[in-house]
């Protein structure tokens, strides 16, 4: 063979008109790689030259020179044990600046068999053959390419990827490290991170799951994060007045409710394209959230969804519970529920139940807890009306035991904790009183829990906790009259008074209910059917006639805020199940915050609460920060 020249004028290096058998092309690469450690070097720059020449033509290959290549390839891993890492560094370059998106299928098949060769015969380059087949994740830049062509690379690195697990039981764990450092940034344009998350997904999925799970998802979820709390609410207020955050949600409710008019619109069409839609961060959460969504679909038809839910759990506790401006990817967690409702769905809530009432976190991360479990058990429609009761009989009996121990006024910022799990209380029964109300044995347990007791004492929740969220339980409560005198119960009549704004921003008391409507265009449709709609919600004051309109603006049917299970929950030794719906359809409404429209009357004494405002805003205070 003679020596290959690879200047832009050698149209036809001499290789390849040099006769060799596959055996004798072997034995030649062996030898010309041996030749280096004793200063020889001919025919090894020979071989490297030739390898990035064909490189660079890459599609151009004409049939002589695609198999020319697949042979020198197979030649290369004949002799795998020859090479060595200090010598022969250039070639590793070469193969490794080879992508396996330029080259048709036999090239790929030769190229990936070298690779899996080289790992397998020497421990110090599994790390460097992993690196290039999660490289492969994604296609060069700008570089087009279809379905087709996405398929075929794609398969071929998993399905390497899987033999590589085989041949090197540690590659897996060695694997993880690599595709979380190679994740694209929150700054990567979609289609990257898109392509990329799908094939982390895949990793999850696949027979190597078992061991990557504990860090493909954790890392996934964290990327979410990142994106969320980037979503600049704050400034697109500013911008903005009359955004989708203090939109009225009446159109959204419409669409749901199948008008016609909105046929051909999506809620999210609805809600100010140009805040939402055309802001680059959401379209990336939205479609990453999607594949997360669609891949706990596969989890569950595969029967591993408790299982990967048990590490979202982990990474919800360790990153998404205390972000402050997480305001989309905690319905991760909401989406993994509704698939499993009596396991995933009441294991959320449990998990949340005891991070509140154990005193060992932090008091910023137990206010998080029941913020999220108030939040939960009021928009969940999964979950039955006699789990929603017995834990709100938990946390009654925290705050009730709380009391008794802090008998004496005290500054309210060091009851934080205390007011936090009085209002997530409150405003679970907002949502929630109605259906109890209507099942005898927990209308008995409701009307036995002690929370009068509670509101009534020194320490005050009434005029800490939000008004909007005190005014629409006191009147429930009155409705059902669920106090020996509901009408006793006060409160100071500043729409955000100084005490109730105290735990605002970081502290979370003030507007902090984290699922809130979803806004995102494609998992809203996932959350939509699973989700509590404030204008769906039958409450104590409502008339019982399907033709008559609620207070919290939309028509009431037989089946609205209904414990579809009621009837089966009479029996007083019945034990608490989570089967059965609470409310009743599709819903995209409200979150409730402060509204102008609330009026209170003179003094201490509640004049006039006309329903929960049916505003979007943030569920958080960017002015605190």
């Amino acid at each position: 063979m003679g020596r290959v020249l690879v200047s832009d004028k050698e149209e036809f290096p001499e290789m390849e008109n040099a006769d060799f058998s596959d055996s004798q092309l072997i034995y030649y690469v062996r030898d010309a790689l041996a030749a280096v450690t004793l200063g020889d070097r001919e025919n090894y720059d020979e071989l490297v030259g030739y390898l990035f020449l064909k490189k660079n033509l890459k599609k151009n290959l004409n049939l002589d020179e695609v198999a020319l290549l697949v042979t020198t390839l197979k030649a290369l891993s004949g002799a795998v044990s020859y090479i060595d890492s200090v010598h022969h560094e250039s070639l590793l370059s070469a193969v490794s600046s080879m992508s396996l998106w330029d080259y048709g299928t036999d090239v790929m098949d030769a190229l990936l068999e070298l690779i899996i060769s080289l790992a397998a015969s020497n421990g110090k380059y599994i790390d460097w053959c992993l690196e290039i087949l999660v490289e492969n994740f994604v296609p060069p830049n700008k570089q087009e390419n279809g379905i087709d062509r996405k398929n075929k690379v794609l398969s071929r690195v998993h399905a390497a990827l899987k033999d590589l697990a085989d041949l090197v039981p540690l590659a897996p764990l060695r694997l993880s490290p690599i595709v979380v450092q190679r994740m694209p940034s929150v700054f990567s344009k979609e289609p990257v991170i898109v392509m990329y998350v799908e094939n982390m997904l895949r990793l999850e999925g696949g027979a190597i799951g078992e061991i990557v799970s504990g860090t493909m998802l954790p890392a996934l979820v964290d990327r979410l994060i990142e994106l969320d709390v980037q979503i600049g609410w704050d400034g697109i207020l500013q911008e903005d007045a009359k955004g989708i955050f203090e939109m009225e949600l009446d159109d959204v409710a419409e669409f749901a409710d199948g008008d016609e008019k909105y046929d051909d619109k999506p809620p999210a069409e609805l809600l100010n394209r140009k805040n939402l839609q055309g802001n680059m961060v959401v379209e990336k959460l939205d479609s990453l959230m999607e594949l997360t969504f669609l891949h706990l679909e596969s989890c569950q038809s595969s029967g591993r969804l408790a299982e990967v839910f048990n590490v979202l759990l982990t990474s919800f506790k360790r990153t998404v519970l205390n972000a402050y401006k997480s305001k989309f990817s905690q319905f991760v967690m909401f989406y993994a529920c509704a698939l499993d409702p009596e396991g995933c769905g009441v294991k959320f809530a449990m998990a949340l139940v005891e991070m509140f009432v154990c005193d060992v976190d932090p008091p910023i991360t137990r206010m998080s807890a029941v913020a999220y479990l108030g939040s939960y058990l009021s928009r969940a429609k999964f979950l039955s009306t006699a789990l929603v009761a017995s834990i709100i009989q938990r946390l009654v009996d925290w705050c009730f035991d709380y009391c008794k121990l802090h008998d004496f006024d005290m500054n309210p910022r060091a009851h934080k904790v205390f007011y936090s799990g009085c209002q997530a209380i409150m405003y679970v029964l907002c949502f929630r009183m109605r259906s109890l109300m209507d099942v005898p044995r927990l209308k008995l347990q409701l009307l036995n829990m002690p929370i009068e007791p509670i509101l009534k004492h020194k320490l005050n929740a009434l005029n800490v906790c939000l008004p909007t969220v005190v005014g629409e339980f006191l009147r429930q409560a009155k409705a059902a009259h669920l106090f020996m005198a509901s009408e006793s119960f006060v409160f100071d009549d500043l729409l955000e008074s100084d005490l109730s704004m105290a735990f605002g921003g970081m502290d979370r008391l003030d507007t902090f209910f984290p699922f809130d409507p979803c806004l995102l265009k494609k998992s809203e449709s996932y959350i939509r059917p699973h989700f509590a709609r404030w204008s769906k919600i039958r409450t104590t004051y409502d008339c019982d006639d399907n033709d008559e309109v609620s207070d919290s603006g939309s028509d009431v049917s037989d089946d609205d805020f209904v414990d579809r299970n009621a009837k089966d929950m009479i029996d007083d030794d019945m034990i608490v199940s989570v089967e059965g719906l609470d409310f009743d359809p599709d819903l995209n409404k409200m979150s409730i915050t402060p509204s102008k429209s609330w009026k209170y009357g003179s003094g201490t004494q509640l004049k006039q609460c006309i329903g929960m405002p049916a505003r979007i805003r943030p569920s958080t205070s960017p002015e605190s920060l």
